[in-house]
């Protein structure tokens, strides 16, 4: 099956060649760019399982783009960041699409087979996943697309190639049922909340034409129905006693307006109680099934208390910030710092200042890219008062991580102007609720305190949707973890107080419409002004200089035809530049221009470093007057390096107005000389230089004439 995507630009799904052995598998093809995705799903779901295991991966094999691995082993190791970011976006737009009582462990494997350098791959991952599955007899409910799209000049753009990509002021990824909107992810500069809705709405009209030509591809491969699964063992006479015995007291509860931890304490001693009132005679299987629909029944009772009664968990009303803390500089060592908290959750932010040589590398199969902007997410259990091991950073920080960043980097100062390499890093110290979006607001507070020339602060809100098949919904600001659990939809926006940065969004609700789509982002365009309102109280604008202790940079933009003179021959000046200044210096060729960066722990070290370069760089103006150290002494004059790198004649008749013998006793090597540069040899390019033209001419005052000898010349001094 083929579809376009616009502009002439075919997609093609085909199954039933490669990976006959899998459940469902397909390749989808865009240009040069084929993505092979399979799943596969066990018969039957493992003894007493109680959720659902779905496992998404998407890798890119190097081979797919003509490249080996640059790791030590040379094959594909542990997926990086953009692959788990991809796997998280395939996962999230996947899961809703399977029956609530289907625990079977499914896995759905997406590998880039081969690489266009103009096609973006991750715009097709989930095309490929759900087809897939289409394909397949793995119970689904719905097929699902997903697409990138992108503002280019003004339009918006399906899917744009890499080219157009870098030119968009947006970019959102979208997954889509036939009728609802389920994932949405994204960036942009500081566009509005219509920018946004419109973008949706373009994205499923075009996700509509996807899902078409999967039903035609299963359609021809005859897969008419789904296979049958054992569903879990239903008790309706314990589901009653469970609701007899906590439906009041759970409501009792959650409407105190107690913190997290009392609130959880008192659910899970009613728990508790709950089990033992079953008596002594109750099997495992049974009490199993009991904490099952306690867990429902909460989920029940706090939805309809927050749809009826207008109140929330924690007694806020629902449009209602947590209070808000904040300062910066809390660490006195780090190059910037900031501590927010807003309710019950707080994070320590730092900014660190490095170089050129701290870039970091990021690598995938169609091509390798340094970024100078790094921002890492760490979430501690000690957070949410749990004990857990100490491993590397999960999906969950990975994604949360990249959010943020995605989000700050739209304030950050242009790359090829601003000269260090930024990381931040985001310590969660308490957690009830988007951490991600206190990482942004944190983030934006460090990043001016650390004096880097950002622009406007950032702040971001997490939101919450609640709704009932009677038509009552609940929007909710700056929602809390169990609000996060038990919502139709979660969504995260960070912003400018002129537009939106980020957006992360996930959907669980059918027939959400536009009119609440656009209700709830007017009510976190609110929440947000609200954030940053606090932000710019505590921190006006971002510090005029870095801090004392903090490195500085600079970066000089030279013409390349300089770069040979700075380097030297075999290094030997910028290495003597380093040794004598103490900076360190990176050149880097760009275009016609050379980028020189030149980072130091002291300024007058880094001051020392740029007049040496600027020396050296300067072209030397003739009548210009210069100072420098004799280089050499020769009986007919010194050489003068009058400018870093340069060095010019000065004659020994250009030293005085008097007539000079020899050159002996005048000068010594290092001694610094004041000169005028008064030529320019042109065939030879060497420079003359004068001493005499900075002193005054004297006045020669002739004596008079003596008497001439007859048929003889004048006698006299001046004769």
């Amino acid at each position: 099956m083929s579809f376009d995507l616009g502009g002439g630009r075919q997609v093609s799904i085909e199954t039933g060649k490669l990976a006959r052995q899998a459940d469902g598998a397909v390749t989808v093809r865009q240009g040069n760019c084929i993505l092979l995705a399979t799943v596969v799903a066990n018969k039957e779901p493992k003894e007493g399982q109680d959720f659902f295991p779905l496992s998404v991966d998407y890798q890119e094999k190097f081979a797919s783009a003509g490249r080996i691995p640059g790791s030590f082993f040379k094959r594909e190791a542990r997926l990086n960041d953009y692959e788990i970011l991809t796997s998280r976006l395939i996962d999230r737009a996947l899961r809703p699409l399977f029956p609530e009582d289907y625990l079977c462990d499914v896995q759905v494997l997406v590998s880039l087979v081969s690489s266009d350098d103009e096609v973006l791959p991750d715009s097709l991952a989930c095309l490929a996943a759900s087809a897939a599955l289409a394909v397949s007899d793995i119970p689904i409910k719905e097929i699902i697309s997903e697409v990138r799209i992108g503002r280019v000049d003004g339009k918006f753009v399906i899917n744009p190639s890499r080219s157009e990509l870098a030119k968009s002021d947006l970019e959102f990824l979208i997954a889509a049922t036939e009728k609802n909107l389920m994932m949405v992810e994204g960036e942009s500069k500081e566009c509005s909340e219509a920018d946004l809705v419109k973008a949706l709405e373009i994205a499923h009209d075009a996700i509509r034409v996807h899902i078409r030509a999967q039903q035609e591809l299963r359609d021809k491969k005859g897969v008419a129905t789904k296979r049958d699964y054992k569903k879990p063992e239903q008790n309706e006479e314990i589901q009653a006693k469970v609701t007899a015995f906590a439906k009041q007291r759970i409501y009792d509860i959650s409407r105190k307006g107690s913190s997290k931890h009392e609130r959880s304490d008192a659910i899970s001693a009613l728990k508790d109680e709950l089990v033992a009132s079953l008596g002594e005679e109750a099997t495992d299987l049974e009490k199993k099934l009991a904490k099952k629909y306690y867990a429902d029944l909460q989920w029940e009772v706090v939805r309809d208390m927050i749809l009826d009664d207008r109140i929330r968990l924690d007694g806020r009303s629902l449009d209602q910030v947590r209070p808000l803390a904040m300062e910066t500089e809390p660490l006195p060592t780090p190059h910037g710092s900031a501590l927010f908290t807003r309710g019950e959750t707080q994070s320590l932010t730092t900014v660190t200042f490095g170089t050129k040589l701290d870039e970091l590398l990021i690598e995938s199969a169609a091509k390798s890219d340094y970024s100078k902007f790094i921002l890492h997410y760490n979430f501690p259990p000690f957070s949410t008062g749990e004990v857990k091991m100490m491993r590397g950073p999960g999906r969950r920080e990975v994604g949360h991580g990249n959010l943020a960043l995605r989000s700050l980097k739209q304030m950050m100062p242009n790359a090829s102007e601003y000269a260090y390499t930024v990381r931040v890093v985001s310590d969660i110290l308490e957690s009830n609720g988007s951490s991600s979006m206190a990482t942004v607001c944190a983030g934006s507070l460090a990043l001016m305190d650390a004096g880097v020339p950002f622009k406007k602060h950032v702040s971001g809100v997490a939101m919450g949707l609640i709704t009932r098949g009677d038509g009552k919904y609940a929007i909710l600001t700056d929602i809390l973890g169990d609000e996060d659990h038990l919502g139709d939809m979660d969504f995260k926006v960070t912003g400018t107080r002129d537009g939106i940065c980020g957006v992360q969004m996930d959907i669980k609700v059918d027939g959400l419409s536009m009119d609440v789509m656009r209700e709830a982002l007017e009510q976190a365009r609110k929440g947000r002004m609200h954030i940053l309102d606090a932000m710019y109280v505590c921190m006006p604008e971002h510090r005029a200089d870095v801090k004392p202790h903090a490195p500085r940079m600079t970066k000089l933009i030279i013409d390349k035809e300089f770069i040979g003179a700075v380097i030297g021959p075999g290094g030997k000046v910028i290495q003597e530049i380093q040794r004598e200044t103490g900076a360190t210096i990176n050149i880097e060729e760009v275009g016609n221009t050379g980028e020189v960066s030149i980072f130091s722990a002291s300024k007058d070290s880094l001051d020392a470093a740029v007049r040496w370069i600027k020396g050296i760089t300067a072209v030397p103006e003739v009548g210009e007057v210069y100072e420098g150290p004799v280089k050499g002494i020769k009986e007919f004059g010194a050489f003068v390096e009058f400018m870093p790198g340069k060095q010019g004649l000065l004659h020994i008749s250009e030293i005085s107005w008097k007539r000079l013998e020899s050159m002996e006793g005048l000068f010594k090597d290092g001694d610094i000389v004041k000169v005028k540069l008064v030529g320019l040899d042109p065939k030879t390019g060497k420079f003359k230089l004068s001493r005499k033209a900075l002193m005054p001419k004297p006045d020669f005052k002739p004596r008079e004439n003596a008497p001439r000898p007859e048929g003889g010349e004048p006698q006299g001094e001046n004769a």
